[in-house]
């Protein structure tokens, strides 16, 4: 017996905005939108019973879900996202992203690092790490 980690659940004075950025970085859509929960996740390109079926089948991308708290964030996040480009450099994803509405976040990290650590618009720190892309990273 196995479980799957179907979504990852994020607290959020504003649930839509943030959302909204994190479509932005991971190109995923609006499942669900209830005003104090909104729910996000892969394009779904099959009906909703065949992606039950893949589910239940092996690991699939998880949905993020965004839920309205009174008070913002504080301190630094105990879990957090490593996010890579797959088609494109680390600068030009640095780039896109800080347009979406990141931030750079100094935790001590130091230079040099092959990772930029990142903060989405409510403060939750997430990173970004070297890109996938084709003639970027080869095994």
């Amino acid at each position: 017996m196995t479980s799957r980690l179907e979504w990852t659940t994020i607290d959020s004075v504003d649930p839509r905005r943030l959302a909204e950025f994190w479509c932005g970085v991971l190109g995923y859509v609006v499942y669900e939108d209830r005003g104090e929960v909104v729910e996000i996740g892969p394009d779904p390109e099959v009906p909703d019973a065949e992606r039950l079926a893949d589910l239940r089948r092996g690991p699939a991308v998880p949905s993020m879900s965004f839920v309205r708290v009174p008070d913002g964030k504080s301190g630094k996040n105990r879990v957090h996202f490593e996010i890579t480009p797959i088609d494109v450099d680390q600068r030009s994803e640095l780039d896109r992203l800080l347009a979406l509405g990141a931030s750079t976040v100094d935790l001590g990290q130091g230079e040099n690092r092959s990772w930029v650590v990142l903060a989405d618009p409510e403060g939750n720190e997430f990173c970004l790490a070297r890109s996938l892309a084709p003639g970027e990273f080869e095994l």
